[in-house]
């Protein structure tokens, strides 16, 4: 089958769609598929490249969105590239810009459309209303029915999980919804792909030698809630008179300067270090480093980071949303807070794990993700809904 995928972001960017759609390129390519990705130019381009069955459309980026880049929805010469390809279906990944061009192509080539909804742009309304609540109100209803309009006008329409499924139900939206977990590439996460000569490098760097290491990581963002995360460790540290805590903050975005005047005004700088953002290739060192995994967000569709902590083996003390109550079992493959006291209680238990419990539970965790998350599983899911969309064009 040949599969043009569309999206407005690919690595190298570092974010869960570009990951995603990554992922999948790669994962049909290896049946046998020939796969062409459209996508924004890479920074600093000014023409259109197409190389290695990537096409590359330069763009505008916006600061204030993300550092979202914004390419024209239509380019004639790439159209051109596109129908010389001939695609069987079209896969859009992402909304406009790119989603929009891929939607024009579907429709004059007469092939069929998937959509895969990956962000609840409802927890992210904030970024352009500021937080001012009638304007928030009205963003999140237009979001809603914006969601609905683009989800009822595919061939065949996806999304990650149960809860955003349910989510797109409530904003109205009528066509069958495939629930379509992204598969992961978690081989890059496990023990024996892991430098332990970098690890060591990085452990003398960060002062982590004989330290209990909490990791954060992902885009520094407000909808990711690490505020949360800082407040309720501060109050540990303070209660529990802990001292051999590092609290490693890994990413960039634009709450990063809030969370690093958090850290000054809790007087908890001796204990964090703010990383920065590293290669995607580092990614899986950092969660090696640690010893917990801890996330307060409940923004994601699915929550790649859960899963790449569980492939590595790491501890996850998550904050309860919907969408992990599959993933995460409490007690048995990670564990649930839910206010500031089961943060406490939930850390001081995992701090006073024995050996054979802890390992236990990180293996319970691993074998839960390798089962609901595996490549095969997902190449399976994914053909069984290109096949529903071309049989709607036979």
């Amino acid at each position: 089958m040949r599969i043009a995928l569309f999206s407005d972001t690919y690595p190298p960017q570092i974010n869960g769609v570009a990951t995603a759609t990554w992922t999948l390129a790669h994962v049909l390519m290896a049946k046998g598929h020939k796969v062409m990705v459209v996508t924004p130019a890479l920074e600093g381009q000014k023409k259109i490249s197409y190389i290695d069955g990537i096409v590359r459309i330069p763009g505008i980026t916006v600061k204030r969105l993300y550092n979202y880049k914004f390419s024209s929805f239509y380019n004639r010469r790439v159209y051109r590239l596109i129908k010389d390809f001939a695609p069987e279906v079209i896969h859009i990944q992402t909304e406009a810009g790119i989603g929009i061009f891929g939607r024009i192509v579907s429709f004059n080539l007469g092939i069929p459309l998937v959509y895969t909804y990956h962000t609840m742009y409802e927890d992210y309304t904030y970024y352009v209303t500021k937080g001012f609540k009638p304007f928030d109100r009205f963003a999140k209803r237009v979001v809603a029915s914006f969601s609905a309009m683009i989800g009822d006008s595919t061939t065949e329409f996806m999304t990650t999980s149960y809860k955003t499924r349910d989510a797109l139900r409530r904003y109205g939206v009528k066509k069958y919804i495939n629930v379509v977990p992204n598969g992961l590439d978690l081989s890059a996460f496990q023990a024996d792909h892991i430098s332990s000569s970098r690890l060591d490098e990085l452990k003398e760097k960060y002062g982590l030698k004989d330290k209990f290491v909490i990791l954060i990581l992902g885009r520094l963002a407000k909808e990711k809630s690490n505020g949360i995360i800082l407040s309720f460790l501060s109050s540990y540290l303070k209660n529990k008179r802990k001292s051999g805590i590092k609290l490693l903050i890994v990413g960039d975005g634009p709450d990063k300067a809030a969370l690093e005047k958090k850290v000054s005004d809790l007087k908890m700088n001796s204990y964090t270090e703010f990383v920065g953002p590293v290669p995607h290739s580092d990614v899986p060192l950092f969660y090696a480093l640690a010893d917990l995994y801890v996330s307060a967000s409940t923004s994601e569709t699915q929550g790649l980071t859960y899963n790449e902590a569980m492939a590595s083996k790491t501890l996850v003390l998550a904050r309860y949303d919907d969408n992990l109550s599959g993933i995460i079992e409490d007690e048995v493959t990670g564990f649930f807070f839910t206010n500031e006291r089961s943060f406490d209680e939930k850390l001081e238990k995992i701090m006073s794990l024995g050996e054979e419990e802890k390992e236990k539970i990180i293996e319970s965790a691993y074998r839960r993700d390798m089962e609901l998350f595996g490549l095969e599983l997902y190449y399976k899911r994914i053909m069984e809904v290109y096949a529903k969309a071309c049989r709607k064009y036979w």
